[in-house]
């Protein structure tokens, strides 16, 4: 009796070490599954982050170039208005040593250097002003720039976030059929 049931213990033995190694090899499988779906989830969340903040950091770049383009323009609008004064200051010092050397006011010379000195003036005023919308012009292009990079970083993050969902689902797929 004991040759006859011991090989069907043996076999009940195998079976259920079998069933227990496939029990664990099931349950491997699952946690395997389950940390790869973590992962997937973290990666397209990683990526929504970094868009989300590149796009942040693009406007906040944006809005600071925005308050620099205003207080340039502030400086530019002073810088002018103190050459002008200093102009102004100059011709009156002019006009003042002429009349003390007995030159008369409506003289052609005294005409002529007070048309001069005003010319130079107008062309400082105009070349200041200038170069002060160079620079708003160049800072508006930063600005968009920033802008668009903020912009490109979001589509960057969400196009990275959908490829990571859409390749993890691809080897989802690939499992079940296979």
């Amino acid at each position: 009796m004991c040759d006859f049931i011991t090989p069907i213990l043996l076999a009940v033995g195998a079976g259920g070490a079998g069933a227990t190694a496939a029990g664990a090899t099931a349950a491997a499988a699952g946690v395997a599954s389950t940390l790869q779906t973590i992962g997937t989830v973290m990666a397209i969340g990683g990526s929504l982050a970094q868009g989300v903040s590149s796009y942040q950091t693009g406007k906040a770049n944006a809005e600071m170039i925005g308050q620099q383009m205003q207080t340039e323009a502030q400086l530019n609008a002073v810088k002018d208005h103190r050459e002008r004064l200093a102009f102004g200051s100059q011709i009156a010092q002019q006009r003042a040593e002429l009349a003390a050397r007995g030159v008369s006011m409506d003289s052609a010379t005294a005409v002529f250097l007070g048309q001069t000195a005003a010319k130079e003036m107008a062309f400082n005023s105009q070349s200041i002003r200038s170069t002060g919308h160079a620079r708003q012009s160049e800072l508006t292009a930063q600005q968009r720039n920033s802008r668009a990079q903020g912009r490109l970083g979001l589509l960057k993050g969400g196009l990275s976030a959908s490829g990571t969902l859409l390749s993890s689902q691809a080897d989802k797929w690939a499992e079940l059929e296979g």
